[in-house]
């Protein structure tokens, strides 16, 4: 906080529109129309970490990346370095890049998809909108890494990249592939494959749920796509079941065959993947009769802890010869509901003796702790339960944190008020599909607390400021300070598709201008708390908030939910 007074002290004769900025009590004064966050804390708590600890240090716990980092993609340069990427949907920045070197700790190096051109006709868009299954590729022809991936407002198309660390370039349009979830294949003779999941044939679906894999030739030289896109799977590998949704397909090549692996069965409960062998990438392609290679379908639905819709995988071979698989699976709690969204989970891949890949074999259940022979656990990981703290004091969001829609530079500033988060009130109301005056991270965990220290004092009854908790338009829960009639209130208010209420309130001084508000998640309910004195004691503004609501069992949609920091100038 030194190092922030002192920033603030400088600052303040060359920022005049801002007023005084540091009060008699050596905190910030409050500012017209503005919150200004001091601080953001997140707690991860979980009961299944603490009963079942590491036994050693070469292990990691499954979801390897916890909370909602759906349809996740791998690549390796063949030299040690993995890159890991996944969907974001009309969350700015877009299509998060994690980097490892041994599989087990990953750090989040970017985004793939850090520039307004890059994610265009976003506005307008569902939370569950935008950026589809990002596919990663290396193609060591040219030394070139790949993304492509659907956006659902603009189409299909790639970026491309020979350093993965730094900026990635602007999207190169795929209008003759139709359809969504595209991935490339790079074959030893250089050439270039894009897969797909795309319409029945002709357009002519003989059930819901009846798809397509098609196939088509890309020349990299060119960036375009060479000859006719082939049907390569129709409807699934048991075509007389009538299977559903053959999606996430990618192709590999092992021992001079091509395997196509797809996700199968709709992203609910009856998720799965599974695995066809051809002679070329065109095929034709033969089911492996042991399918699925991945599901929990099966499983006693009584079970304790249980992993579910395992599927939309994508594998991987270390340098030492083995090989791994990423996919996505959910984490429900007792009520059948969770808030983490679609996680990534890891696991080894053996090899039957007749060349098959599986990831698990029926009727076992996705393993909570796995062990990466050679690895070893650093202090920072992405799995188990963990901590993070934010004081603002770079000129940049680190990269855990999202805006909707846009990079919302307008609405906030890390440099006004340098070592605070300052979010001027918009215009909008955080129902609108619009870019949100709103900064937010996701829900890593089932048991967690978030808490924040704001600065905000409303000028009139339209302003509302604090901390939101997000899964799409019409499913939130507002922790905010607000002003009525009576003076000024702290609320809890519900946001859905009929309007907004308020779930509780309580009076606060007005010229109380600074105040911490926290809220807590036990995977059933949310308690929402607040403190006047700095976080020494805490308040309960509302306990037993239905956390089932901002559920994707209750909300539907693709993500998971998300909490930061939002204001508003509209009620």
């Amino acid at each position: 906080m030194k190092q922030k007074l002192t920033l603030i002290a400088m600052t303040a004769l060359l920022l005049p529109t801002f007023g005084s900025c540091t009060s008699s009590t050596g905190g910030i004064e409050p500012q017209s129309s503005v919150a200004i966050f001091d601080s953001f804390s997140y707690k991860g708590d979980d009961d299944i970490y603490k009963a079942t600890p590491l036994p050693d240090e070469s292990s990691f716990y499954n979801p390897v990346l916890a909370g909602w980092y759906s349809d996740p993609s791998i690549c390796t340069n063949g030299e040690g370095d993995y890159f890991l990427a996944t969907s974001s949907f009309t969350y700015y920045p877009g299509v998060p890049l994690f980097h490892s070197r041994d599989l087990v700790n990953w750090e989040q190096v970017g985004h793939i998809l850090s520039r307004p051109s890059q994610l265009r006709n976003m506005e307008k868009q569902h939370v569950s909108g935008g950026i589809f299954a990002p596919a990663i590729s290396y193609n060591p022809s040219n030394k070139t890494y790949y993304m492509i991936t659907t956006n659902v407002g603009d189409g299909n198309f790639f970026v491309k990249t020979q350093d993965p660390f730094g900026e990635w370039s602007d999207p190169i349009m795929l209008p003759e592939v139709q359809g969504i979830d595209p991935a490339f294949f790079f074959d030893e003779d250089g050439k270039g494959y894009i897969v797909n999941n795309d319409d029945a044939p002709d357009g002519k679906a003989e059930y819901p749920g009846h798809r397509t894999v098609r196939v088509v030739e890309f020349d990299p030289a060119t960036d375009k796509c060479v000859g006719e896109r082939k049907i390569v799977v129709n409807k699934g590998c048991r075509p007389e079941e009538k299977p559903i949704w053959c999606e996430g397909p990618h192709i590999y090549k092992v021992n001079g065959e091509y395997y196509l692996m797809t996700a199968e069965g709709g992203t609910g409960d009856w998720h799965s993947e599974v695995i066809y062998r051809g002679k070329t990438p065109f095929g034709p392609y033969v089911a492996y009769s042991g399918n699925p290679i991945l599901t929990q379908r099966t499983l006693d639905k009584g079970r304790k802890n249980p992993v579910t819709c395992a599927g939309h995988a994508d594998l991987i071979q270390t340098k030492d010869g083995d090989w791994w698989g990423v996919f996505l699976a959910c984490r429900p709690t007792e009520n059948g509901k969770e808030n983490l969204g679609r996680e990534t989970f890891l696991l080894p891949v053996e090899w039957t003796e007749d060349g098959w890949p599986v990831f698990l074999e029926n009727g076992k259940e996705v393993p909570l702790v796995v062990n990466k022979p050679g690895a070893k656990r650093g202090e920072k990981v992405t799995f188990g339960n963990y901590e993070r703290h934010d004081e603002f004091e770079d000129s940049v969001l680190n990269h855990e944190w999202m805006t909707l829609r846009g990079p919302a530079e307008d609405y906030y500033s890390l440099k006004s008020n340098p070592g605070y988060l300052t979010i001027k009130c918009g215009d909008v109301k955080s129902s609108e599909k619009a870019v949100l005056p709103y900064v937010c991270r996701r829900l890593n965990h089932h048991k967690f607390t978030a808490d924040t220290k704001m600065t905000f004092v409303p000028e009139k009854d339209s302003q509302c400021a604090g901390l939101l908790i997000l899964k799409d338009e019409t499913h939130q829960y507002l922790l905010a300070r607000t002003k009525k009639d009576d003076g000024h209130k702290l609320e809890v208010r519900k946001i859905s598709d009929t309007g907004v209420s308020t779930i509780a309130e309580t009076a606060i001084d007005a010229e109380l201008p600074t105040v911490n508000l926290k809220v807590e998640g036990d995977g059933a309910n949310y308690a929402f708390h607040y403190s006047t004195d700095g976080g020494a004691t805490w308040n309960l503004l509302a306990d037993k908030v239905d956390a089932g609501y901002t559920s994707t069992a209750d909300a539907g949609g693709f993500t998971g939910t998300v909490v930061g920091m939002y204001a508003s100038d509209v009620d």
